[in-house]
Formats: structure tokens, sequence, C-alpha cells
């Protein structure tokens, strides 16, 4: 397995051969790469050099912050180790403690093998892609020098940051806890034996919520595959099944994605968790007087209920390209309220511009408080769509970008359809819409479409593959 470099850090598999995968010598490149950036990039020289280090329960998490703290104090900075911790805390306790940048030890869904560092700025939030570019011509050119004996930095420790997190949910204008602690909720979470097994029994305390939590020790030994698909979840479905839980919750190892559970055991729709939360905020906004921006922001691939959502709210939906940081981009640029990704990921201004299913949490259970209703009711009250997911393999050889320019050449004729190349190609149809996109690490065309019924989403994914194929 190949070391992976992109412009929000490095992924890679643990143990193996040199070079291979996720070593102490990469992890050691790449932290000084971006510390280096961030000394350089800081508008003007400070006293504090500061950077917050947090990580999921992964197994090799101990190895991999030990590597990184040594290499942070070896720049000469200052280190807030918070420990045990999720992406969304990580990214608030570098504004909380007003360090110049964050790395979040964590591969996200991935499995257990696998670790990453996800680089922060200032804000809290992801390297933009120039930013991103920069940090790996460092690593490459290996353009760094270490502070000298005197000038050395030192670990401090803070675990805060959890219960600060857990607070700072509670406070947003629109959790409505009181509304919450009256319904007595009972949920059953699966938190895949990561972080989320230590912050949402937490959040569910705060909220006066019952819980059951299962996979809920912090081992990094992940019960199943941890991303938050349905195949991956029958243990909990399950368990739902057998009844006495108004809501099952699902979040990934480092708890920024999310996924919900009716009470009758069937997906709530993990497109459809951006969506509701989405309803709930656009209609507590509209009806602040004078309140004038109620926009929405989601990346290509995701349902076009936000959309439908949106505009029933008299808001605007603007589509950015995949990727959080492209999405926050978006966001401020529209004014959104909310937004985020149909993978679960939830993005609330208010909060910060990072997916926070602590967030997500809260929202979601005022919603069902406030209506008097369950997860399912809840569900039907959204348009319904359906989302097919296929790949089209490639050679290595082959020129995806001019596969991708003969498609839109060819839709751009069809008065029917809307094409969109901001990232690969989507094609809008009055009732679906199929995207075409080239993945960064493989030589594959991820195909998405989504239609009113499986059956056609897949059928106009497969139409447009058949495209791909007849082109070669």
């Amino acid at each position: 397995m190949t070391l992976i470099k992109s412009i929000s850090g490095i992924r890679g598999t643990i143990g193996g051969r040199t070079g291979d995968t996720l070593n102490p010598l990469d992890i050691v490149k790449f932290t000084t790469a971006y510390a280096t950036f961030i000394a350089r990039s800081k508008q003007q020289e400070t006293a504090s050099k500061r950077i917050v280090v947090g990580r999921d329960g992964r197994i090799s998490g101990p190895m991999v912050r030990d590597v990184v703290c040594g290499t942070l104090v070896g720049m000469g900075y200052e280190v807030i180790d918070i420990g045990l911790a999720t992406t969304p805390t990580t990214e608030l306790a570098v504004r909380w403690h007003e360090a110049d940048g964050g790395i979040i030890i964590t591969a996200s869904h991935n499995p257990t093998q696998w670790n990453a560092l996800k680089l922060l700025n200032s804000e809290g939030e992801f390297l933009t892609a120039a930013d991103g570019a920069e940090v790996l011509r460092i690593a490459e050119a290996e353009d760094f020098d270490y502070a000298p004996v005197e000038q050395l930095g030192h670990v401090v420790s803070d675990d805060t940051m959890n219960q600060r997190h857990v607070q700072s949910v509670l406070d947003l204008r629109l959790a409505d806890v009181e509304s919450i602690r009256k319904r007595h909720f009972r949920v059953c979470a699966d938190t895949i034996n990561s972080v989320g097994g230590i912050i949402l029994p937490e959040l569910f305390k705060a909220l006066g919520v019952d819980f059951e939590i299962l996979n809920g020790e912090c081992n990094g030994h992940f019960a199943h595959n941890p991303e938050p698909l349905e195949k991956n979840l029958q243990g909990i479905m399950d368990r739902m099944r057998q009844g006495g839980f108004d809501l099952g919750i699902v979040v990934d190892p480092d708890v920024d994605r999310l996924a919900f559970i009716c009470e009758d055991g069937k997906m709530f729709g993990e497109e459809y968790t951006l969506v509701s939360v989405a309803d709930y905020v656009l209609s507590g906004m509209s009806s602040d007087e004078g309140h004038s921006s109620l926009n929405t922001v989601s990346n290509l691939s995701s349902t076009r209920a936000l959309r439908d959502v949106t505009e029933k709210h008299g808001g605007l939906y603007t589509a950015a390209a995949v990727g959080e940081v492209n999405v926050t981009t978006k966001m401020k640029e529209v004014g959104a309220v909310i937004g985020g990704e149909g993978n679960g990921g939830v993005i609330y201004p208010e909060s910060h511009y990072g997916r926070d299913a602590l967030v997500g949490i809260a929202l979601f259970l005022s919603s069902l408080a406030q209506k008097g209703i369950t997860a399912s009711q809840l569900r039907q009250t959204f348009p319904d769509y359906q989302i097919a997911k296929n790949r089209i393999d490639l050679t290595p050889e082959t020129d995806v970008d001019a596969i991708l320019v003969k498609v839109k050449e060819m839709f751009a004729k069809d008065p029917e359809a809307v094409v969109n190349d901001i990232d690969g190609v989507k094609i809008d149809f009055p009732t679906k819409w199929v995207h075409l996109r080239k993945s960064n690490t493989e030589p594959i065309i991820r195909v998405y479409s989504e239609a009113q019924t499986m059956a056609e989403a897949d059928e106009l994914g497969k139409r447009l593959m058949q495209v791909v194929y007849d082109m070669q």
C-alpha cells in the first residue's frame, strides 16, 4: 500500500516496508513540513508558537501522537495535546487555545490498520488547496530546519476540551435542550470503538437522554467496518428492531459523520442527515425577523432534497466541489446558514466551519422534540430520492480528463441537461442527475446518480458508464 499524499494531509497503513506505508519517517517529514509552513505563513512574528494535537481511538494513535508531538517540539512549538478527541473537538480547540494550527491524527472511516494526519489552519479549518500544496512542496524539497537546543518546544496536556465541546453544543441558539429533556428520549448509539464512546455519553447526559452504547470501548479494535453505511450497521439495526428506543445514532471513528436509524430499525438515510437538520435550522432562522440569508450548500454528489428543502423556506441552494474545504469556502461566499456533505456531514457555522456529529445530534433531537413526532414520521416529510453509486475502472494510462471533456461536450447539446464542470462533470436533468468524478488516488471514475427510484438512478448511472466505455 502506497502512502497517499494530498492537500489535506497524508494517509496510509501502519506496518510494512519503509516507504510503503505511514511509517515514523513519513510522519516526521510531513509534520516538519507542516510546522514550517505554519511558521512561514504567520502574518507577523509573535512570542507564541502553538499547535493543537488530538487523536481518535486507533491502535496506532499513541505511536503517531508521540512522533508528531516530538517533531513539533523539535521545531520549537508549544504542543497542546488534547488526547483522545473527535475531529470537531480538535478543530474547536485550535480556536479556543488561539493556536497557529492543529493536527488531527485520524483516518476517519478507514479500517483499523489505517491512520492519517489531517492539517488545520489557525481557524481550526482544513487547509486550502494552495496551502496544502505548499506543505507537500516543502516536504518533497525537505526545505526546513529544526530549532536550536535553547528554543526547543514543550508539550502541555489539556483534558478539558471534550467537556467544553459538549457545552458549546448546549449553548447553540437552536439547540432546544429544554424540549429534548421533556421528551425523555431513549437512544442507542454505535460509537465503533473510538472517541465517540467517550464524548457521546457526556452529550447524552447533558441533554437528559437515556442511552445504550454499542461498541463503546475506545480501543481501536473496530467491531465492524467503521464507515457508517447500512451494510455495516446490521448490529445496531437489529438492536433497534427489538424495540424500546426512539432513535439509533451512528458515528464514524472521528465523529464528524453521522447517520440515524429510525425507531423501527430502518435507516433514516445517510443523505438525509443534513437535509433534516437543515430543514430544522431553516425553520428556526425563518422565524427571525430581518434574517436576510437562508442559504445552504452541499457538494455536487449530495441529494437534491437539500435544494428542495432550502427553496421551500425561501433560501438559495448552491453546490460546491466535493471536499469539506470546498463546501466551507462556498458557504462563506454565499453566507450559508448551514451546509455539509451527503455522507452525514453537518456543518453549522454558528458552531464552527467543520463537520460535527455532536451538533447534528443536538439539532436533530431538537427537531423531533419540537415536532412531537418519531424519526420515521420526520423522514416522510422530505422529498424521497435514491442515489446509486457506481465506478468505472480504467487503466493507469487512460486520459480521464479528456473523457470527462467529451462527456461534457456531448450533454451540453441536450436542451434538458444542465452541465456543471467545477468538479468532474455533473449533468442535471429535470427529475434526476448524474455526477462523474475522477479519483485522485486510483484510475477510476466515480459515477453517482440520483432519481426518484433506485432502478431509475442506477439506469442513469449505467447509461453514462456505457457512454464512457464507448469512448475508449
